[in-house]
């Protein structure tokens, strides 16, 4: 079986593979959209592929929604070239549940992919945004890709040229969307709601921050029309709704490879990307998601509420955004990764059998990190993070790895860990000199940025844009050295853009200083280190 239109004529292969094909008429679907175009997507990656996609099929399955997804890709267009035009804009969806079993699913809800740099994919995304049809986009884009300074504070070069140069040939990734979004202004300022789908606190308000820089530079230079940075003020016309987006999307599996070949389906070869992502023509994904958006869209809006999405108001968003992630999931991934490294695992499935792991964990989610959440009322605290330490983390179908989830660690610090820190200090009920083990986590960050594992073994840590950085701050330190390292720490720890607050003015810089000399003692530190203190 090939993952094409023609392949997919021939049901009975798929149908004896387990394979669920669209229940729709994609010919239909592909024309609808290019007439009356409706939801467009920045970023192609696994997470988009994996879950608003296949929501979106569902609602072309019931015969709810008539158009789909144009996606677009902003920097380098291999997911494009290699992926979705060789594919006819298909992907096959894996699900690995916890019980074993696995459902396999054709998402064909995709109806263009376009690339940013190329002239005339531009212009076609240049008449969809001046579309009167079109009534929301969403982005994947990563946290960093909303960053336009650098670790210094500094304002990306990139940037700084597209300020100075205005719409017409911008090259930053919000910039490339603010003139877009200029071209909708221009065709009328028409409505529009732009939904940030990303990992990052207050998502929607970091895409709207973005975008004003980029109008309020425009405007003062002259380069836009006056009326611009009002629009793009004006929530009557456009909207940046905060979300909630958990759905774990691993790169694509080794093993998932080898079942979808022994089942027949040939179209499995594996690409890696300009920007070290992993793609192939199969997504593999955990079975639960949850995706929560509040509900302001100008222009309309899918009906998603009946495929699982919650709308709601912005403050009960805002509560399960700091639920999830400043406590209930992405602090406890990340502290895994961090030891998963160290400790030379490749699978959080399998550091959830190791017992210090899991204490670890469990301490950090229920004992440190509930008692500053918020209920939202909506999702249960309590029940989320069990299912979380009890399903999710545990499943041995997902191939998950702590590698994957350490990339960019230091974008993720401020908001899974200082958040926690900050509601403590803002407390009048708890003590900050109560948190033991995020303070650890933090100090086993610093020390996974050596490179070297608890057996004294050479890594190369993941990805991460501040690493040059840091590895250059912690430079001349080995496994073994004596101490004391406050010198070398201090500059770090008082780092608010780093931790989002100085650790030694929230009384946690010395202990974290502590940590760190007792992990470096020398090999096996790590783990004697994490025993101690749990």
């Amino acid at each position: 079986m090939r993952l094409n239109n023609q392949e997919l004529q021939d049901k009975a292969p798929w149908e004896k593979a387990g394979i669920e094909l669209p229940h729709f008429d994609r010919e239909a679907m592909l024309a609808a959209t290019r007439a009356s175009p409706e939801w467009v997507h920045f970023g192609a990656g696994n997470i988009f592929r994996a879950f608003p996609a296949a929501l979106q099929q569902s609602l072309l399955d019931q015969g709810i929604e008539k158009t789909g997804i144009i996606v677009v890709v902003g920097h380098g267009g291999d997911i494009v070239d290699k992926v979705f035009i060789p594919h006819d804009h298909l992907t096959l969806a894996v699900t690995l549940k916890a019980d074993g079993t696995i459902g396999k699913r054709v998402i064909a809800s995709v109806a263009e992919a376009l690339r940013m740099d190329k002239p005339g994919d531009v212009a076609r995304l240049k008449a969809v945004f001046q579309a009167p049809s079109l009534r929301m986009i969403s982005l994947t884009i990563t946290e960093k890709g909303y960053n336009l300074s650098d670790g210094n504070g500094a304002t990306l070069p990139e940037v700084a040229a597209d300020f100075g140069k205005g719409p017409a040939d911008a090259q930053h990734y919000i910039g490339k969307l603010t003139s877009l979004c200029y071209e909708r202004y221009l065709a009328g300022k028409l409505p529009l709601a732009l939904v940030s789908m990303d990992n990052c606190s207050h998502n929607g308000d970091k895409l709207f921050a973005a975008v004003e820089a980029f109008a309020i530079a425009w405007t003062e230079k002259g380069l836009v029309e006056p009326g611009f940075l009002a629009y793009i003020r004006d929530k009557r016309k456009l909207s940046f709704p905060l979300s909630m987006i958990d759905k774990i999307t691993p790169r694509p599996d080794d093993g998932v490879k080898a079942m979808l070949e022994a089942a027949g389906f040939t179209d499995t070869q594996m690409h890696i990307t300009g920007n070290h992502s992993y793609i192939a023509p199969f997504v593999n994904a955990e079975e639960a998601q949850y995706l929560v958006i509040e509900d302001h869209f100008p222009a309309g809006r899918p009906a998603l509420e009946k495929t699982g999405v919650l709308f709601t108001d912005r403050e009960t968003v805002d509560k399960v955004e700091k639920m999830k992630v400043c406590t209930c999931l992405n602090p406890l991934h990340t502290a895994l990764a961090i030891f998963g490294c160290l400790l030379g695992y490749t699978k959080i499935c399998d550091e959830m059998k190791d017992t210090d792991l899991v204490k670890l964990v469990e301490t950090i989610g229920y004992k440190e990190g509930l008692p500053v959440v918020v209920d939202p009322g909506i999702l249960s605290p309590q029940r989320f993070i069990d299912e979380v330490l009890k399903v999710r983390f545990p499943n041995p179908f997902m191939p998950d790895t702590p590698q994957r989830i350490a990339s960019d660690t230091s974008q993720k610090i401020p908001i899974r860990f200082g958040e926690t820190i900050k509601a403590y200090l803002a407390s009048d009920t708890l003590d900050v000199q109560n948190l033991k083990l995020i303070p650890l986590v933090l100090a086993a960050w610093l020390r996974y940025l050596l490179g070297v594992d608890d057996a004294g073994n050479a890594f190369t840590p993941s990805p991460d844009p501040l690493y040059p950085r840091l590895s250059r701050s912690l430079e001349g330190l080995h496994l073994g050295d004596t101490g004391p390292f406050h010198k070398v720490l201090e500059p770090l720890l008082a780092d608010t853009r780093i931790f989002a607050v100085n650790l030694y003015e929230a009384g946690l810089g010395d202990q974290v200083e502590q940590y760190f000399e007792e992990l470096m003692a020398g090999p096996g530190a790590v783990k004697a280190t994490l025993q101690k203190y749990l």
